[in-house]
């Protein structure tokens, strides 16, 4: 190669990296001018799970905040079946950008990676962590027909009677089951465990005596509880709740150390740019900190909870853990 061949070649490579590094730079500042401008359309909300019950109220709680807080309309798409699977495969393979949220819930987030063999979606990589939204212990209540009127009693009914006593769930593996079982393991009592396609069949049989017992979300609980058609026993919660302050923790009655419970926040497509999760993370937690917010989650049993998208991380892969073991522990398989 001659000299005048060599300083073609040069000039020809330095124009082409020139060239590279102008369309780096327009990428980066249309990224950044994209984040800055965001929200600039609509916002989607899946919620996993069918309208009507509490993921659906918060589903629709957060849409109404940002739509109000930023101008753009939000709205809430119900993705219901597979015990939350389907919306939260939609919701991890949408587009990282901001647009499409998942309002997160404990049983497809943290029980479905051990229940189910073969999912779409890892709760643990394809997702963005936004906030942790609220905190939902479980109530655990009888027919009153059921001769209990406290937990000891119904440890006791249950020793008397082994594998006679049922309690009631809203589908196997869900959190409202496997807080049953986790129940069941530190009272050291055997109960059968009797499945329904949601949580209200499950407290329609309770209610007709079909089945003893039910372990499921307060808002689900405390109408059938305040109007007598349902005798409380205990929350699981490490504080009595404000809708039944005159209802025991199960660790006060007689369940030393005994938490449990689910949990609901919100997700976005693992890769979403982190000023949109920050920015989306100080909004929900202004949604939390107003009263009106914080009076309506408390009367329906729900604590409000918002962190960090760190700190939220964390709890999903700790969950996943705790859950891991007492799916284990009890041998439970889905049919």
């Amino acid at each position: 190669m001659n000299k005048e061949t060599a300083d073609m070649s040069f000039h020809r490579r330095t124009l082409i990296l020139k060239t590279l590094a102008a369309v780096t730079t327009a990428l980066a500042c249309s990224g950044a001018l994209a984040q800055t401008d965001y929200p600039s359309r609509q916002i989607r909300v899946i919620v996993p799970f069918p309208p009507g019950g509490a993921s659906d109220t918060l589903g629709r709680m957060v849409a109404q905040q940002l739509s109000t807080a930023w101008g753009q309309p939000a709205v809430v798409e119900n993705r219901p079946g597979a015990g939350g699977n389907i919306g939260a495969e939609a919701g991890a393979k949408a587009a990282p950008d901001g647009y499409t949220l998942t309002l997160a819930a404990a049983g497809f987030m943290a029980v479905n990676p051990t229940l189910y063999p073969k999912l779409n979606y890892d709760s643990a990589k394809d997702f963005q962590p936004v906030s942790l939204l609220v905190k939902a212990p479980l109530l655990l209540v009888v027919n009153p027909k059921v001769e209990a009127n406290n937990v000891r009693e119904f440890i006791q009914l249950a020793q008397r009677s082994p594998g006679k006593i049922t309690i009631g769930n809203g589908g196997a593996g869900t959190a409202q089951h496997l807080g049953g079982v986790n129940f069941g393991l530190s009272a050291n009592v055997d109960v059968a465990h009797v499945p329904y396609k949601g949580s209200a069949p499950a407290t329609n049989d309770l209610l007709g005596g079909v089945t003893d017992a039910q372990f499921d979300n307060l808002v689900t609980l405390v109408p059938f509880v305040k109007s007598g058609k349902l005798r409380a026993l205990g929350v699981s919660s490490k504080q009595r709740v404000s809708a039944l302050p005159d209802v025991p923790t199960l660790d006060e009655a007689g369940l030393p150390g005994f938490e449990d419970g689910t949990w609901y926040g919100i997700v976005a497509p693992k890769g979403t740019p982190k000023p949109i999760v920050d920015k989306l993370n100080a909004e929900l937690h202004r949604m939390l900190a107003q009263p009106e917010t914080q009076q309506k989650l408390l009367s329906m049993g729900l604590e409000p909870a918002g962190n960090s998208p760190s700190d939220f991380g964390a709890l999903i892969h700790s969950e996943i853990s705790k859950y891991r073991a007492v799916i284990q522990k009890a041998n439970i398989k889905l049919d």
